[in-house]
């Protein structure tokens, strides 16, 4: 194993790939970074540029592009409160938070250090036991992946702060707008309402944009001409930020976010925007604190950069292994190795092994220039909140407006962001969270897609639903969730109510 390594690092330790990696690290992070734009948007415009260099090259720019752009996605998101990537939305809610008590750098530098851990975890799994990993996930049919969408459905319960009713009306609402467009399976228009604009449905990215950004600017436009007191940021920051007492208390957390994020990643088709809402969730239920959560501690940084960095390792396990992308990243990667004639799978390793160790060996460098890149634009990244609401908004709509155009290139994404924005300000001036409705619009497509595929193998019997151990002990644990989620609230309601009559 270890000659293997080092064979892979001596593929990619040339001038070229060292500068196509860094390159690539650099521009994902900036896609990362840009409100709409995105790792997948980065792959896949430089897919192009690797037709004419050697495999290794090619696919260390591409590895080096996936991993600066879902870790650039942490800037907006702390900064901005605008998720730069769908992998950074659990980011927004202690990151914000910690940004606007002056703590910019302190954020960024947890998030960024976590970041790169949970790379490094990622990989580590990939690099010594991927191909177990990946026969786990074989075993996985329609009903276990069914079984997973609810489970993770189910940590609503978690996300929901006040009102329970209000916090299920809000992933309701997030359910409701997955259902719009093309059924799964047959293909028939569903709450189209005649628009063949909507039969295409609503994509992630300007439904992230309009809930969070949007929903900002026009808060921020309607408190113009109130008395705002500037928040003076800490600009003095030795290391990443933290002490190392703050590191300890957060490993548990760390491998258990690491943990979901690897697990998560080698599932199809589910990645890091789950993953990194899961982490956070999980996080905020085993906390002796969960009230703290979404006031600015780094307990939620670390579970959401932790867990959908360390998806990237796991989605990439099927890709190398199996030939099966993880997420829409990976698919681009796999037509980046199709087109130099490679053919992922288990004779990849036999056949091609130096290859397969030199991308392994891109990735843990990608990694460091990561970690380098975004540590010495720490202070620079930080002072975005000190130029004045009056120049930065009109310029993130300007970027929100452009990203969301090329998604699709079509102005339809443009007309949903602005509606997503308008929905959310509404929703929160009536007390609705809004990552219920994250939840809810990520999962509802997974679920309902394996829900009748797996009705159909079975022609129409629910019971492999239940039959199957993997999908059985899932639907088991949702159950014990929704019942200690309920045992909660009933719980909290006893306590006020005491209160309420010990005062009068």
């Amino acid at each position: 194993m270890l000659s293997l390594i080092a064979t892979g690092f001596a593929e990619v330790c040339n001038p070229l790939c060292i500068a196509l990696i860094a390159g690539g690290v650099l521009l994902g992070i900036i896609f990362g970074s840009i409100p709409g734009l995105s790792a997948t948007m980065a792959v896949a415009l430089c897919l192009p540029m690797t037709y004419g260099l050697e495999p290794i090259a090619g696919m260390a720019l591409l590895l080096g592009l996936y991993i600066g752009g879902i870790s650039g996605g942490l800037v907006a998101a702390i900064l901005l409160r605008i998720p730069g990537t769908p992998a950074s939305v659990a980011t927004c809610f202690d990151g914000y938070p910690l940004a606007a008590k002056g703590q910019a750098g302190k954020a960024l530098g947890v998030g960024i250090f976590f970041s790169f851990i949970g790379t490094l975890l990622g990989l580590a799994v990939l690099m010594f036991i991927a191909p177990s990993l990946a026969s786990v996930a074989l075993k996985f049919s329609y009903y276990e992946y069914f079984a997973v969408g609810v489970f993770s459905i189910s940590m609503m319960a978690s996300l929901i702060s006040g009102s329970v009713v209000k916090g299920l009306v809000s992933g309701a609402i997030g359910l409701a707008f997955a259902m719009v467009g093309a059924a799964p399976i047959d293909g028939i228009p569903r709450l189209t309402f005649g628009f063949h604009a909507l039969d295409a449905g609503f994509d992630i990215l300007p439904v992230l944009i309009g809930l969070f950004a949007i929903s900002e600017i026009i808060k921020a436009a309607k408190e113009k001409g109130k008395p705002q007191g500037k928040v003076l940021q800490d600009f003095k920051i030795k290391g990443f930020g933290f002490s190392f007492a703050e590191f300890k208390s957060q490993i548990v957390n760390l491998f258990r976010s690491a943990a979901i994020g690897i697990g998560i990643g080698i599932l199809p088709g589910i990645g890091g925007g789950t993953s990194n809402i899961l982490a956070y969730t999980a996080a905020k239920n085993q906390s002796k604190t969960p009230e703290k959560f979404g006031t600015g501690i780094i307990d939620g940084i670390v579970a959401s950069e932790t867990a959908n960095n360390a998806s990237i390792g796991g989605a990439l396990v099927p890709l190398m292994t199996l030939g099966i992308p993880g997420d829409t990243v990976t698919a681009m990667l796999l037509g980046g190795l199709m087109i130099h004639g490679l053919n992922p799978g288990p004779l990849l390793f036999q056949n091609n092994g130096p290859l397969v160790y030199g991308i392994f060996a891109a990735c843990l460098i990608a990694n460091v220039f990561m970690l380098l890149m975004e540590y010495l634009g720490i202070k620079v990244f930080a002072r975005v909140l000190t130029v004045p609401k009056h120049i930065l908004l009109p310029i993130i709509m300007v970027l929100c407006v452009v990203g969301a155009f090329g998604v699709n290139n079509r102005l339809f994404d443009v007309w949903a962001v602005l509606f997503f924005g308008i929905v959310a300000y509404l929703l929160e001036k009536g007390g609705f969270p809004l990552p219920p409705i994250i939840l809810g619009f990520i999962l509802g497509p997974t679920i309902e897609t394996n829900l009748r595929r797996g009705l159909m193998q079975s022609e129409g019997s629910i019971a492999p639903f239940f039959t199957h151990p993997i999908s059985l002990a899932f639907l088991i644990i949702t159950m014990i969730v929704i019942v200690l989620a309920v045992r909660k609230e009933l719980r909290a309601r006893r306590s006020n109510r005491v209160e309420k009559e010990g005062k009068s």
